[in-house]
């Protein structure tokens, strides 16, 4: 066994992880340092598999840095020894992986690719080291897969172990880390020491010493550089190790130099591929001699990838566009055409449409293949290629475009820098970089008007787009008001802006025909704008639109695998969901928008989970909920605690709440407020604010003319004016309405109002008919408040079984309603982004709290909730 001086503790680290896979147990570990400082040597040493299970396999993979801009490149070495596996996955992970692959058309979600990659490598059956070198260059696709597997191995026999320099991108940055240190002098001394095999002058050794800095690389590398320099031309500590690799190459003759820029540039390790190559430039006897730094056997493999850098950067320019150039030529153009159009454009000394238009067709593959960084990568190259002012600005803007999407703001903003400040299509995207860079800003809408304006003559459809982007932007920063003042000097009947328009003006009712276009949840308009569109809804209190338009942008979301837009999607759904009394199915979009989140590294979608904690009744875990959230979600927090005082009938608490929602002026949630503030004010006895607020509700109400809002207008306008009857529209009206949780606040409202004329009888009939729809539904608090009120008449409220969402977790009731309705633990997992293992301990932990011994009991369950 190999004995690696002065690394006991990185050696026992990875000793440790290997054998937790003979124990079945997974993990991940990073392995992080400068260039040359044995990262590569503890990886040899792992992946010998001395330690760990007899029947491990070990599959490795390498970034390379050539090939960063090729999506999936990183991945498909890895994975391609357990391709044979792919059958056994369920049809969209074992499609996503093929898509990625090449080996079918589509276009697949990198996360979904993730999924597929992590179940691909569980069916192996057997203990699993994956080892990964040089992670810093791994493809972006590669990298989001592979760190999407990483993060999910504890229930798994399956290890991953990367190494990487100390310059991460943010996928692999949050793996556990195991950094690796310079050596002391001590044992950088006898490393030295072993390395010459001679003596060496002492003051020669100590410049080594002290130039090497307790690198090893440098320690096996620079005591040749010294020799060949006398000991007094030692190179810089920066790129010292490089430095001494070139060093190396500098007595050879021009075809070995060739031959060596020839084998870096390939990044295939293709010997193949190499000899033909060489074939075209003549240098086959090069190839086939002893060239230094290079093994050319089964695979072309360099000593470091150092050595390859410094091969492929010492070489003349020259030499490096004959070697692509040559590569260009005996490459497959049909199986490999993104490699052929990399090599020629690396091959290009100036301008050259046809291999720019190459390049904007490899970067259309890429991103259907979810390489949206190759994507950008190829039309930046395309358009450094592009002598037509019209198309190198059309490609800047589609790589800035691209850019953006992959959350490189500076860069996207560096490419738009070199377009025509006139180009109305840059300010657009100034715009939406400045919003995902300064959310709550209200610079983004100048640029977004700005475009507008100057497309108003050229391309009129474009420029209402921006419009209403600009809307929806202004909406969600706080910057409505100048927006609007632009939009009512735009000529046109555009019914959205017209209506925005009106509604800042005039009011609701003046809003009708916005109120008419929101009705309708197919519009086009909407699926471009939904969160405008949805909070409109929730403005007007129509409750079919917002739901309708919550479930198209969810279902779109899902068929186009765009998870960025999804999670949206679930969260706006979640919330309508909810309203309409499904908890469970509720907690299940929010389960599913969290994976997703969790999944891709970006933050939860809070909002959801606010609504529902207080619909529920818990108010300990709003409390702790609202602990943990930034001043960007006080209008929720706000909100929240009015249902949560009025609920609990801590109607002081609810008034606060309700009027710092109100106070907003936020289109939709501070009209949701609005009920709660005339609830809570008339508990008060402050009749002047609850009739104000009951004027401005009903004005919403009757410009939507909907339901949903009739009743809840109506029941507030009882709780004003304390008249019978209002209360007994209010039940009628929401009597067939699926807004659930306004139905049963209508029948307690009611009941509590009978009690209180002395009309005990009836009281208990629409008071049990509110406990029964809140007992059933989840809505603990207000049950509650339903059986006081029950008592308070001589009746006592039946006790009822509580929900099974009483006692799981989001993330169970979520599991258990996929189980309930059929799916298998590998469908399951697919769903959640987790293992099927994973799984399985979920469903016993779900049995356990259920009091359930299998998946028929589950599936049993009237529901679960």
């Amino acid at each position: 066994m190999t004995v690696l001086l002065g690394r006991e503790d990185e050696t026992a680290r990875l000793e440790a992880l290997l054998a937790g896979l003979g124990r079945g147990e997974g993990g991940a570990l990073l392995l992080h340092g400068e260039p040359g400082i044995g990262k590569s040597a503890l990886l040899d040493r792992l992946a010998s598999g001395v330690g760990g299970p007899a029947d491990l396999l070990v599959l490795r993979a390498s970034g390379v840095e050539f090939e960063t801009e090729l999506p999936y490149a990183a991945l498909h070495q890895l994975c391609g020894p357990v391709l044979s596996g792919l059958p056994a996955l369920p049809p969209p992970h074992r499609a996503a992986l093929e898509i990625a692959f090449g080996i079918r058309s589509g276009s697949p979600d990198p996360f979904l690719v993730g999924a597929a990659c992590l179940g691909l490598l569980v069916e192996v059956g057997r203990p699993v080291l994956c080892v990964i070198d040089d992670a810093h260059w791994l493809d972006d696709a590669s990298a989001r897969a592979l760190a999407f597997v990483a993060r999910r191995l504890g229930a798994e026999q399956l290890a991953m172990v990367f190494a990487a320099r100390e310059e991460l991108g943010r996928e692999l940055a949050g793996l556990p880390r195991l950094p690796v240190g310079r050596l002391d002098e001590s044992r950088s001394r006898t490393l030295l020491h072993r390395a010459l095999g001679a003596p060496l002058d002492p003051q020669v050794a100590e410049r080594i010493l002290a130039e090497a800095r307790g690198n090893p690389l440098a320690l096996l590398e620079l005591p040749t550089t010294a020799a060949l320099a006398g000991g007094f031309r030692l190179p810089e500590p920066a790129g010292a190790v490089e430095q001494s690799f070139r060093a190396r190459l500098a007595g050879l003759g021009p075809a070995d130099r060739l031959a060596l820029a020839l084998a870096a540039a390939e990044p295939l390790g293709d010997p193949a591929l190499l000899w033909r190559a060489a074939e075209r430039l003549g240098i086959t006897e090069a190839v086939g001699g002893e060239l230094p730094l290079v093994e050319i056997g089964t695979r072309v493999r360099f000593v470091h990838p150092l050595a390859r850098s410094a091969a492929y950067q010492g070489a003349p320019l020259a030499d490096r566009r004959r070697a692509h150039a040559a590569l260009a030529e005996v490459s497959d153009p049909v199986a490999d055409p993104d490699r052929v159009a990399w090599h020629r454009a690396q091959a290009s000394v100036g301008p050259d449409e046809e291999v720019a238009a190459a390049l904007e067709d490899s970067a259309h593959r890429a991103s259907a293949r979810g390489g949206v960084a190759a994507a950008a990568a190829f039309l930046e190259r395309a358009a450094g290629l592009t002598l037509d002012p019209g198309r190198r600005s059309s490609r800047v803007l589609a790589a800035a475009e691209a850019k953006l999407s992959l959350g490189e703001f500076d860069v996207a903003a560096e490419l738009l820098g070199t377009v025509d400040p006139e180009e109305p299509r840059a300010d657009l995207l100034r715009g939406r970089i400045s919003f995902a860079r300064h959310r709550g800003d209200r610079r983004p809408t100048e640029h977004l008007l700005r475009a507008a304006g100057r497309l108003s003559a050229s391309d009129p459809d474009l420029a209402r787009a921006c419009y209403l982007e600009a809307v929806e932007t202004g909406v969600l920063t706080g910057g409505l008001a100048e927006v609007l003042a632009a939009v009512r000097t735009v000529p046109g009947g555009d019914p959205v802006l017209a209506g925005m328009v009106a509604l800042a003006d005039q009011g609701h009712v003046a809003a009708g025909p916005l109120a008419a276009a929101v009705a309708d949840p197919r519009a086009e308009v909407w699926a471009r704008r939904p969160t405008l569109g949805y909070l409109l809804a929730v403005e007007f209190w129509d409750a079919e639109a917002m739901h309708g338009i919550a479930a198209r942008f969810a279902a779109a979301g899902r068929g186009s695998g765009a998870f960025h837009l999804l999670p949206i999607g679930l969260a706006m759904l979640a919330v309508s969901t909810a309203y309409r009394g499904d908890f469970g199915a509720a907690m299940a979009m929010i389960s599913e928008e969290e994976s997703i989140a969790e999944a891709t590294g970006a933050a939860p979608l809070v909002y959801p989970r606010i609504h529902l904690t207080a619909l529920r009744g818990r108010r300990a875990e709003a409390e702790e909920l609202f602990g943990t959230l930034g001043p960007h979600m006080s209008l929720s927090v706000h909100y929240a605690r009015a249902v949560l005082g009025n609920g609990h009938a801590d109607y002081p608490a609810a008034l606060a709440a309700a009027r710092a929602a109100v106070a907003t002026g936020d289109l939709g949630l501070s009209g949701l407020a609005l009920p709660e503030l005339i609830e809570a004010a008339v508990r008060c006895g402050e009749h002047d604010a609850a009739r104000s607020a009951l004027g401005e509700l009903e004005e919403r109400a009757q410009a939507g003319g909907r339901p949903w809002g009739l009743g809840v207008a109506a029941y507030a306008r009882a709780l004003v004016t304390d008249e019978g009857g209002a209360y007994r529209e209010a039940v009628a009206i929401l009597e067939d309405e699926p807004q659930v949780v306004h139905r049963g606040r209508a029948l307690l409202l009611h009941g509590e109002w009978l009690r209180r004329q002395g009309q005990r009888a009836q009281a208990r009939i629409e008071l049990r008919r509110a406990h029964e729809l809140f007992s059933a539904t989840g809505a603990a608090a207000f049950a509650e408040r339903a059986a006081r009120e029950l008592t308070a008449t001589g009746e006592h409220a039946r006790s009822r079984t509580a929900p099974a969402s009483d006692t799981l977790t989001m993330q169970e009731v979520h599991i258990a309603r996929l189980v309930a309705d059929g799916a298998t633990s590998k469908e399951v997992a697919a769903t959640l982004f987790l293992s099927p293992r994973t799984v399985d301990a979920h469903l016993r932990n779900i049995f356990r709290k259920l009091g359930l011994t299998s998946r028929r009991q589950l599936r049993d369950l009237p529901a679960i909730r």
